[in-house]
């Protein structure tokens, strides 16, 4: 092993902040995978008429205004609204003083599909309506992708702070906190705040909708009868900060990140790639130090749509041969664009902690070209030591993501 190899920290997770259609924080959160709640609910965020159907997994009941204690929750869009509310609780749930996380050196990362694209929508509709001179001046300032990240530092006060939004779609979460993940491990930053953030908008659903990807009722990831997606929204934020800092301060540590791995095929704009699906797990447990053989349950990016399952499921067996348990949590939350990843993660951690894999719901046969057990729609109990969770986007944009129990040397040389 090489001196800097030696002197690289490890990095572990000790606070989750979510926001989703399950609920608002980790507790909701956490209740709603294992019960397999869905959150689908009709579409309400803009006018529908024209389109033959439109369910969607939107937030109700939420009130920034709960979670903002410095920024005016106005000054905001939705999706930095989420990212805010989000970053504050993880840091209360990590045990984090704000005095404490001010004097140190940290990282915001954040990933996202769309970023403010509800108020460039409210924005497109106001210059066809009456011309751009009539912008409402508080919507442009805050469209900005930037404000997801740079929120976060203005509410919590940081300082000594890189604010980073990373806009790598559908698999920005994952990007995000492999981010944050190599500025602890290399020790330049203590601590670091990345996740991801999105909020439904009509440039999204009608894109997905035109391609003809939205599912008419539910999402059903690997099902002989899938037929599609539904958008979502929400976001999740975890507080990271390197194995010896939270030992020193006595922190409950949810899971250790082990590692990750990124690729870009530019194959096609749309339609996955298996080889390099495969490649990028491969990467993942190369840098991770983990074999396929000692993964235990894998969080798929499982979209639903007739392509994406039968896809990453064929890179899953190229590498794994035959899969541990595969699951999509978007059957319960949606398509959460930039946040999926990042809500996946948490749901990985807390599935660690917890001790269970949650469960693909709306399903009723899997599809034999798949050839998943997706843990169909009953969560079920596990001790799980490495857990694996999957990220694709469009491009070509692949981001795979391991984490793994801190103590789990300790409790293999035990056993």
């Amino acid at each position: 092993m090489s001196e800097q190899q030696q002197t690289r920290r490890r990095v572990v997770i000790t606070g989750l902040g979510v926001v989703t259609c399950l609920g608002v924080g980790v507790e909701e959160f956490r209740d709603g995978l294992r019960s397999g709640r869905s959150g689908v609910t009709p579409l309400t965020s803009f006018d529908t008429t024209g389109f033959a159907h439109a369910n969607s997994c939107e937030i109700t009941g939420f009130d920034p205004a709960e979670h903002m204690r410095r920024v005016a929750p106005e000054e905001l869009g939705r999706a930095s609204q989420f990212s805010v509310a989000a970053a504050r609780m993880a840091a209360e749930d990590a045990g984090m003083p704000l005095e404490r996380l001010r004097r140190q050196r940290a990282l915001v990362s954040v990933g996202t599909t769309d970023a403010e694209s509800r108020d460039l929508d409210g924005l497109v509709a106001d210059q066809l309506a009456t011309g751009p001179e009539h912008w409402d001046p508080v919507r442009a300032r805050r469209a900005t992708a930037g404000r997801l990240s740079t929120s976060i530092v203005r509410e919590l006060e940081l300082t000594d702070v890189e604010a980073v939004t990373i806009p790598t779609a559908c698999a920005a979460g994952n990007y995000a906190i492999g981010y944050g993940f190599d500025a602890i491990r290399e020790g330049d930053v203590e601590v670091a705040l990345c996740g991801g953030a999105d909020a439904v908008c009509r440039k999204t659903f009608t894109g997905f909708y035109r391609l003809g990807t939205i599912a008419p009722e539910v999402c059903q990831p690997f099902d002989l009868d899938r037929k599609g997606i539904l958008t979502g929204e929400g976001a999740g934020i975890l507080l990271m900060e390197s194995l010896e800092s939270a030992r020193a301060r006595g922190a409950r540590i949810y899971a250790e990140v082990l590692g990750y791995g990124l690729n870009c095929d530019a194959h096609h704009p749309v339609a996955p790639d298996q080889g390099s699906i495969a490649r990028c797990q491969e990467l993942a447990h190369r840098n991770a130090g983990v074999t396929p053989e000692e993964v235990d349950f894998i969080s798929a990016h499982g979209t639903g749509t007739k392509a994406n399952d039968v896809t990453e499921a064929g890179a899953i067996r190229q590498v794994f041969g035959t899969p541990p348990p595969t699951v999509s949590i978007k059957s319960m939350i949606g398509h959460t664009m930039g946040a999926a990843s990042a809500l996946a993660s948490a749901a990985c951690a807390l599935a660690l902690t917890e001790g269970f894999i949650p469960p693909t719901i709306n399903h009723r046969e899997t599809d034999p070209d798949c050839g998943v057990d997706c843990v169909p729609n009953e969560a079920r109990p596990a001790r799980l030591s490495v857990v694996q969770n999957n990220a694709l986007a469009f491009a070509g944009n692949n981001a795979v993501l391991l984490l793994g129990r801190h103590d789990r040397e300790v409790a293999a040389s035990a056993s």
